[in-house]
């Protein structure tokens, strides 16, 4: 089962234009009205969602952590530094990891780009 994904405020729009093109399900914070979220609200979003949020933003990394410390589970994060990690490459990361993880594979973890 492919694995769909959230894409935080902090992504850009070509990011997400060619997943969908690409045929990755993917849904903005944009489109689904939460641009104002904490981040905290936002993991949990997604992963009510059951998708896996995407951001470019390392604030993610210490929410995610202390989810992991805490024991709280949430269907998991990727993050891409957005001065070391370019769009294109996180085009076809993020392409691969939605068609060739399950979402349990994703599970409580945090995975950083480049793969």
């Amino acid at each position: 089962m492919p694995i769909p994904l959230y894409m935080d405020v902090h992504v850009q729009k070509s990011v997400t234009v060619a997943l969908q093109l690409r045929g990755v399900s993917v849904l903005t914070a944009q489109e689904d009205g939460t641009t104002t979220l904490e981040d905290r609200d936002l993991l949990d979003r997604a992963t009510q969602l059951g998708r896996v949020l995407f951001t470019r933003d390392d604030d993610f990394l210490a929410e995610a952590a202390h989810y992991q410390t805490v024991g709280i589970p949430f269907a998991g994060v990727v993050y891409a530094h957005p001065l070391y990690v370019t769009i294109g490459r996180c085009i076809d990361d993020l392409e691969l990891l939605a068609k060739v993880y399950d979402p349990p594979d994703m599970a409580s973890r945090v995975v950083y780009l480049p793969l």
